[in-house]
């Protein structure tokens, strides 16, 4: 079918919205009628010719007592579905008496199959009814969808001779219809992107990355095609076409079956209705409702090739609650064994789920020699967002050190119908090929594209035939080019290391202090430290006294001495309530090992005497050079606590880091080991970033000479002026 005549259907049924619903209902509301209305009247063109054997069939099999009928009666209507209602909607069309239509109506549509049933009620179009006949519009629209003008059949209109006045509507076509449709409603109320279908230039790059590089491996036999967010199924449809065309040019022969999960009624009750329409009743049983998150509808399944458009920037909070909250989820989807943790999790935050549906594809892979391949839209966010340790870098870690991410293509802006934001496909498998394992492919297709003449929502532009091409052809023979980068996988890796430097008190023994310090106590009920502090101070003088470590070997003996137990709440006290960070203070010890008992290691906080030579002066004393025969262990200050991104490929590992970036400038610091964590992102701008080239000195000067000319005599009128 060509644009036009497609343009025209469109136009005709949205226009039906603005005919008869105006005043009615609200633009917002349009959907609910004129959507469900469009698969009533396909389903009613597709029946029409069976409809009398139907009826007979109904009455043969009511006749005879068989209770199961569905089988017989999709056999006689030659449909996966059938109506066993005396009406067609040419029936109701004339029907005079709103009540009479109303009831007749209801008996019409209850008398569809179940899975049309089914269909209805997610649309919730009986809601709708009441609101038709009380605005006395409901026969006005059945004639509106049943205009001479337009056809919906999958048969041409012809005339008296035969000559054809309307073509046929093929499947795709229709298909195509309800998503345009779709499309317009959706920018008409504003949803947000990942609420939209993706645009056909955009599955048709989606569907040739996965089948393209295997295409010669793909054998005679049964392939199973999974959508875990399949909206109105255009991805699985169009994957579906794709794989039977590569199939049959190796001569071959493949089964192919649908497989899709959707959250969204409406959405899900127009996939399968295109399903059902184009005579693919069995996978229309495989398209389920519910949420792929919290629900998934095929927990032991696994699929040779899968493809989605998840929601992105969309909260799945609820979904998280259903699961059981984030600290009690168990889920072996998204806590995993990885990394020698035992329970690695893969939950993001609860702002934004895209990243838990590749995961959800990748525990659906399967064993085979061709393996699963996986191609999903995702916006920027997952490519970055996330600390090391956190939900998002866990599922990128576990995505590459598992060696499944083939490919990235960053897609051109304004591609989608109502989102600018970038946007990226990721390509993934478990059976890479021998060349590129252990490797990484950036793609920037960002400047591939080509400008649409009128603008489709904020869709400006679109991939060409050969831009596809191009693309696909570096996927399947990857090189190096100026839009094509390879890297290791540990080039996207890197250690998050937490660097300490020591707390360093100075203890303030002034009267005025102490006095602040008794009433802490008093209100605590720790007197007796009261006591034991004044007793001190007494001793060593009102100070500041720059090592806290000499004031606690005072204390310590006199608690000692007075029998007076310090307790870790009353060693507290003292530091928060006599102390003050202090830079030229001593630093402050936490333990003091026995030689031998610790490893001579100057980067976890446990330093050895001799083992890194440092600067020191008197008020910052090198934590290496305490004592000749001790290892020492600092309280770190957590004001001045930091941390360093460390490449995985840094040449001499962390240790060579610490010596060349941190230790020069903070000879005291050290590296909290027990702490690092390893986090993986990934940088289209870094790898891709062209600067502006800047101007040249002639350019600048030739500009100032333009305007000094444009200028010339200005002030001095100004200043006339003002005389």
């Amino acid at each position: 079918m060509n644009h036009v005549i497609h343009n025209n259907i469109v136009n005709f049924i949205w226009g039906i919205a603005d005919d008869v619903l105006r005043d009615v209902y609200v633009r917002g509301k349009y959907r609910d009628v004129i959507l469900p209305m469009t698969v009533i009247r396909r389903l009613d063109a597709l029946l029409e010719p069976s409809k009398e054997r139907v009826l007979g069939m109904k009455k043969q099999l009511d006749g005879v007592g068989i209770a199961n009928q569905h089988a017989a009666l999709c056999q006689t209507a030659g449909e996966a579905f059938y109506n066993v209602s005396p009406f067609t909607l040419r029936d109701l069309k004339n029907r005079a008496r709103q009540h009479q239509l109303k009831a007749d109506f209801e008996a019409y549509l209850d008398g569809f199959s179940p899975n049309v049933q089914e269909i209805l009620d997610k649309f919730k179009f009986r809601n709708q009814i009441p609101t038709l006949v009380e605005a006395d519009i409901l026969g006005h629209l059945i004639e509106k969808f049943l205009d001479s003008r337009i056809n919906l059949s999958p048969k041409p209109v012809q005339d008296a001779d035969g000559n054809e006045l309307l073509p046929a509507l093929d499947n795709h076509a229709m298909g195509t219809i309800f998503e345009e449709l779709i499309r317009r409603f959706n920018e008409e109320n504003n949803e947000e992107a990942g609420e939209h279908f993706t645009p056909r230039d955009v599955v048709k790059l989606m569907t040739d990355l996965i089948f393209l590089p295997v295409a010669g491996n793909i054998e005679s036999g049964s392939y199973l095609v999974y959508d875990g967010a399949c909206g109105t199924g255009g991805m699985l449809t169009v994957a579906e076409k794709r794989l039977a065309e590569l199939a049959k040019s190796h001569g071959k022969e493949v089964s192919i079956h649908l497989f899709g999960q959707e959250v969204q009624p409406e959405t899900y009750a127009i996939c399968k209705a295109d399903l059902l329409l184009k005579g693919e009743g069995a996978e229309a049983e495989n398209i389920k409702y519910g949420s792929t998150l919290s629900s998934d509808a095929f927990p032991s399944h696994e699929f040779d090739f899968m493809l989605s458009n998840p929601p992105y920037g969309k909260s799945w909070k609820t979904d998280l609650e259903r699961m059981g909250g984030k600290g009690d989820i168990m889920d072996p989807r998204f806590v995993v064994q990885h990394g020698g943790d035992p329970e690695y999790s893969m939950l993001t935050r609860s702002s934004d789920g895209q990243l838990m549906f590749l995961v959800n594809k990748l525990t659906k892979m399967k064993n085979t020699p061709l393996g699963s391949r996986i191609a999903e839209v995702h916006n920027g966010s997952s490519l970055f967002t996330g600390d090391a340790g956190q939900g998002e870098s866990n599922i990128r870690r576990w995505i590459i050190e598992n060696d499944w991410l083939e490919a990235i293509i960053a897609l051109p802006e304004n591609i989608f119908y109502n989102t600018g934001i970038a946007t990226y496909i990721w390509l993934l498998t478990n059976r890479k090929s021998e060349a590129r394992r252990g490797k990484i492919q950036l793609i920037d297709a960002t400047e591939w594209y080509v400008p649409l003449r009128r603008n489709l929502g904020k869709k400006n532009c679109e991939l060409s035939e050969e831009q596809i091409s191009a693309i696909c052809e570096l996927v399947v023979k990857p090189v190096e080019t100026e839009q094509s980068k390879i890297f290791p996988n540990e080039a996207f890796g890197y250690w998050k290391v937490t660097v300490e430097r020591p707390l360093r008190l100075a203890v303030d023994l002034s009267p005025a202090r102490l006095e602040r310090f008794e009433l802490a106590c008093a209100k605590a009920k720790e007197e007796p430290l009261g006591n034991l502090v004044c007793r001190v101070a007494k001793t060593l003088g009102v100070g500041p006294h720059l090592d806290f470590n000499a004031f606690m070997d005072a204390v310590e003996a006199d608690a000692d001495k007075h029998h007076v137990n310090l307790t870790a709440k009353r060693k507290k006290l003292l530091q928060s309530d006599l102390c003050d960070t202090c830079e030229d203070a001593a630093p402050v010890l936490k333990k003091v090992h026995k030689p031998g008992k610790a490893t001579p290691d100057p980067m976890i906080g446990k330093f050895e005497v001799g083992s890194l030579k440092c600067e020191q002066d008197k008020h910052h004393p090198s934590p290496f050079t305490l004592h000749p025969s001790s290892v020492v262990e600092y309280e770190p200050d957590t004001a001045l606590r930091d941390s360093e991104q460390v490449p995985l490929l840094e040449e001499g590992g962390i240790e060579a880091f610490f010596r060349r970036e941190v230790l020069p400038y903070t000879p005291d610091a050290w590296i909290d080991l027990d702490k690092t964590q390893i986090g993986y992102e990934i940088s289209f701008t870094r790898h891709f970033y062209k600067p502006e080239p800047m101007r040249t000195l002639e350019e600048i000067k030739a500009d100032i000479y333009a305007l000094e000319q444009e200028t010339d005599g200005l002030l001095e009128q100004i200043i006339g002026e003002a005389k």
